[in-house]
């Protein structure tokens, strides 16, 4: 059961996490991010709270606060400077899923250490020539005896070097339309078999994607998650909190990057008044602060629905596509304010422009999301 989260609580939990983060600064996630290092300080005082499991069962070491809590440690996390990718893969994806699907014995396995923030989980289900069609996938998985053995290849897998197993979505049959029967497994990051490189971008951050390949893995059989060819049903327990948490991340952006437009507006005078005096300078920033308010509240709305059981699939995609385009729009907006120094080191906008302007295209487009709230939200013909 999931707890209800009071206001007082709220507001205690963004103070600690806040407090936390704000310690380590922009400056060391832009550090991670060049160098290309883990962020495990951060990961390990934030683990050290309780707040990477806040979201997963009690009874399994978590807070047992739900996605609602997940969006208010991403959110804080990501207002203070420095944005974490791996709240939204392991407990945020894996965890999301295993438990809702998982048998009691792999909770203790995997979500217990996970909670504690002493194991991480990737999940693997892109492919090169699937994209956003998941009845396409290619990668399989054939069972002989005790023992699945998995052969295909994934792209875009953010922070597999960070993981101890990825959870990997597979093709086990085809049904009568020629369509793939998914099913998921968890598999040991260094099984044999496995194989990962780096996919070089034009712009880094502390989690790297890659390219996995998979020769014939061995996998037993205990670590199938749900029902074979269940897998697209429990892959969506998944996904949903995906696009929640990558909604609270851009909202903290956001936040970061009005907190410091604001400040230098108030601050920086021209012709003896402040910038912030002149309506082409406020208005601006006020019509970014709506647009951000808007998607903070379509965030809450679908953390609560999945918290609650019911259907979050189209809150969850609105909140995602609300907040990447306010956290670009505020990002921009507090880049422009600053001028030409808000392109500086110093002033450290510009770099979380490209993080967010991710998050407008991945892990799910714009105009699958519209294709989505057309066909479910208005009733207008599937176009696809």
């Amino acid at each position: 059961m999931t707890a209800v989260l009071s206001a007082v609580e709220e507001s205690e939990l963004r103070a600690s996490v806040h407090g936390i983060v704000a310690e380590f600064g922009n400056d060391y996630f832009t550090h991670c991010s060049e160098t290309l290092r883990h962020p495990t300080e951060l990961w390990d005082a934030l683990a050290a709270g309780g707040f990477v499991g806040v979201n997963l069962p009690e009874e399994y070491g978590g807070g047992g606060m739900g996605l609602s809590a997940m969006n208010v440690v991403a959110e804080e996390a990501a207002a203070a400077g420095c944005p974490q990718i791996m709240l939204m893969i392991s407990p945020g994806i894996v965890g999301s899923l295993l438990a809702r699907h998982a048998t009691h014995e792999q909770k203790q396995r995997w979500l217990a250490p996970m909670a504690a923030g002493t194991r991480k989980i990737a999940f693997a289900i892109t492919e090169p020539d699937a994209g956003s069609n998941s009845h396409q996938l290619a990668t399989t998985a054939r069972r002989e005896g005790d023992k699945y053995y998995i052969t295909g290849q994934k792209t875009f897998i953010t922070a597999a070097d960070q993981a101890d197993a990825l959870l990997v979505v597979t093709r086990t049959g085809t049904d009568a339309r020629g369509r793939a029967q998914l099913s998921l497994f968890l598999v040991d990051r260094d099984a044999p078999g496995v194989d990962m490189h780096r996919i070089p971008m034009t712009f880094e951050i502390t989690d790297k994607s890659f390219t996995v390949f998979f020769d014939n893995v061995a996998v037993p059989a205990e670590r199938l998650v749900g029902g074979e060819g269940d897998g697209l049903r429990v892959a969506f327990d998944g996904m949903n909190p995906e696009r929640v948490i990558i909604a609270a991340i851009c909202n903290g952006v956001s936040r970061y990057a009005l907190d410091k437009a604001v400040s230098y507006a108030r601050e920086r005078q021209v012709w003896r008044v402040p910038i912030g005096a002149h309506q082409g300078v406020a208005h601006p920033l006020a019509e970014a602060k709506i647009a951000l308010e808007a998607a903070r509240l379509m965030t809450r709305h679908a953390a609560a629905s999945y918290d609650a059981g019911a259907e979050a699939g189209q809150a969850s995609n609105m909140a995602k596509f609300l907040a990447a385009d306010a956290a670009i729009r505020c990002v921009d907006q507090a880049i422009e304010v600053h001028g030409g120094s808000g392109f500086t080191r110093e002033v450290a906008l510009a770099n979380m422009y490209e993080f967010v302007r991710l998050f407008k295209t991945v892990p799910i487009t714009r105009e699958m999301i519209l294709n989505h709230v057309a066909q479910h939200s208005l009733g207008l013909p599937r176009s696809y």
